[in-house]
């Protein structure tokens, strides 16, 4: 990718436009492996906090992470949010990084949507437990120009970091999508843990029955 963190601070520079017709626009990433009811309680809870005009949810290809778990294929992941979201206009999905394909850099992807969309001011919603891995992403310091950090916070958890993060308390659910996995693969319920459209895709593509 040619454009560059500097390059597009100058670009909004030159395009005072921009800066008056700002929207608000969260960012919810995450394997979403199934998406679950506690996704998309903290998409509302930070989406009403904050005054967010959208909240995206942005399922991504293959994590760069170290340790990496198996997914099932991206498109069942992106079609089982897009069930989720349903019924919630100020949800939409992003379909940038499962479209793209290979490893999801958060910084690359942030970049090209700044450029598509020059007048959204990010807001990038992480839970409280990866604020303390932040330095170890890629390019932290371009993607802080790109994006607000949002911090989703857990009942006595510390709210601190080296970085500048927006804290917001949501309800502790101890929702997992790898709880909801094994519940699936021992034939066990799943009824209100997920929306019902996504356990109905789970069901009718036979989802997770061999994830133990």
């Amino acid at each position: 990718m040619v454009a560059t963190v500097q390059q597009f601070v100058t670009q909004l520079q030159l395009e005072p436009e921009v800066a008056k017709n700002k929207q608000k626009i969260g960012i919810l990433g995450g394997t979403f492996n199934p998406p679950h009811i506690g996704h998309l309680i903290i998409a509302e809870q930070v989406a009403d906090k904050l005054g967010l005009d959208k909240v995206y949810f942005m399922p991504n290809a293959k994590p760069p992470h170290v340790d990496y778990k198996a997914a099932i294929n991206p498109i069942d992941r992106a079609r089982m949010v897009q069930a989720a979201i349903i019924g919630n206009s100020r949800f939409d999905i992003e379909p940038l990084e499962v479209q793209r394909g290979g490893k999801s850099y958060t910084y690359n992807t942030m970049l090209q949507l700044k450029l598509e969309h020059p007048n959204y001011e990010y807001y990038f919603i992480i839970g409280g437990d990866e604020v303390a891995y932040l330095k170890t992403w890629y390019r932290i310091d371009d993607l802080l120009k790109l994006v607000k950090f949002v911090g989703v916070n857990r009942p006595g958890q510390v709210k601190e970091s080296a970085y500048p993060v927006l804290w917001v308390d949501v309800p502790d659910l101890m929702i997992s999508s790898t709880d909801i996995r094994q519940r699936i693969s021992h034939h066990q319920s799943v009824r209100y843990l997920v929306p019902d459209l996504v356990a109905a895709y789970i069901v009718e593509n036979g989802l997770y029955l061999n994830d133990r």
